[in-house]
């Protein structure tokens, strides 16, 4: 069984992810830590948990889920995996960061590309099904655990509302397809671990979201 742990860092409030399961074997998604405070927290949950890291993950490459990519990759010795859409995201990480006034942005490159129906991210005794489902970003992907129902979405879908879709690259329409063409069919009780706010399920979004469940349309 899969254990999800999540952690809220950096001032977009973005939740990173570290998931492992009886094997001790762990993924990061979207390490969002931006300070030596929050990447030590990071850290001290990995080396109390006893958790060997192989694999770190994007859901989509906005700055905020990836401030830490470089430090994992440095800290654990792993390599990162983007779907292959999404690397002008990645690679506009820096300008962000000027943007918004948020120095030092230390940048990171892909190692791996990450393709729906083609890849399946395995770890100990687990593995996560890729989803494409564009809109957010150009690459935007999802995560899925069929056997412990459970999506690490990102951006996609939060509760009781959607991603933005007014950066460069997104998508609107796109954005609802995706929802609705593969998330919801993934069944009422799964749950939602969103890239920002807390978790919901496929069954309160489709029935109440008022962006693309049943009351808005």
């Amino acid at each position: 069984m899969i254990q999800v742990q999540s952690f809220t860092f950096n001032p977009f409030q973005e939740n990173t992810y570290v998931l492992f399961d009886e094997t001790r074997q762990a993924l990061i998604i979207d390490p969002g830590c931006n300070s030596s405070a929050e990447q030590q927290i990071l850290t001290n949950f990995i080396a109390q948990h006893q958790l060997q890291v192989v694999r770190l993950l994007n859901t989509h490459c906005h700055i905020d889920h990836v401030f830490g990519n470089q430090f994992v990759k440095d800290t654990y010795q792993v390599k990162l995996a983007i779907h292959p859409l999404d690397l002008p995201t990645l690679k506009s990480c820096k300008m962000a960061s000027e943007m918004y006034g948020i120095k030092p942005f230390i940048e990171s490159e892909p190692d791996e590309y990450l393709e729906e129906g083609k890849d399946a991210i395995r770890f100990g005794h687990s593995s996560l099904d890729v989803l494409f489902v564009p809109g957010h970003a150009p690459g935007h992907v999802a995560f899925v655990s069929q056997a412990d129902r459970f999506i690490i979405g990102g951006d996609v879908l939060f509760e009781m509302s959607i991603g933005r879709t007014d950066f460069p690259g997104c998508d609107h329409e796109a954005l609802l397809r995706s929802i609705r063409e593969k998330l919801f069919p993934l069944g009422d009780d799964f749950v939602v671990h969103s890239g920002h706010g807390r978790d919901t399920t496929i069954g309160k979004e489709r029935k109440f979201n008022p962006f693309v469940g049943e009351m808005a349309s």
